[in-house]
């Protein structure tokens, strides 16, 4: 019978390859950076391009396309946020790399999933802006945290040249 020791296990889960290939890891980019820039749009336009018309303020007219386009970037993004649980996150946990960030991109997504369903579906008039809030400061940071974990986690992986 054969037995692994502790230093076998652990050399075997260093070698577990995490990279994205090219294809899945620039529609990953391409859907984040298009979710993103889409929500950014719709804060432009809600908060600072609206004018004041006869009846009050007017809505700019980026603001329902940007909404538009970031609903189908949701679409794109959480088709490739599943694609990533067994080419990556699955892989990652058995490896035991990048750990802090990768949990962190999953609760981040799971809070947009929620506070997004949440702005559909339950949000009423009174309490809309503390979820659009809540979205969409945690929706911009969220750029920053994906660009940690790469970093990161391109920093850890043991099967990259130094």
């Amino acid at each position: 019978m054969h037995t692994q020791t502790t230093q076998q296990r652990a050399a075997a889960r260093l070698h577990i390859n995490l990279k994205l290939e090219r294809w899945h890891r620039r529609c990953v980019y391409a859907s984040l950076a298009l979710l993103l820039a889409s929500g950014a749009a719709w804060l432009v336009a809600r908060y600072w391009l609206r004018q004041a018309g006869q009846f009050g303020e007017t809505v700019h007219p980026l603001e329902p396309w940007s909404m538009k386009l970031h609903g189908a970037a949701v679409m794109l993004t959480l088709f490739f946020l599943g694609s990533l649980m067994n080419a990556h996150i699955r892989r990652a946990l058995k490896a035991g790399r990048n750990l802090a960030t990768g949990w962190g991109m999953i609760i981040t997504m799971l809070f947009l999933i929620a506070t997004g369903f949440g702005l559909y579906y339950l949000a009423g008039e009174s309490d809309r802006p503390v979820w659009s809030a809540l979205h969409w400061v945690v929706g911009l940071a969220t750029g920053a945290l994906f660009v940690l974990h790469i970093v990161l986690g391109r920093r850890t992986n043991p099967h990259r040249p130094h």
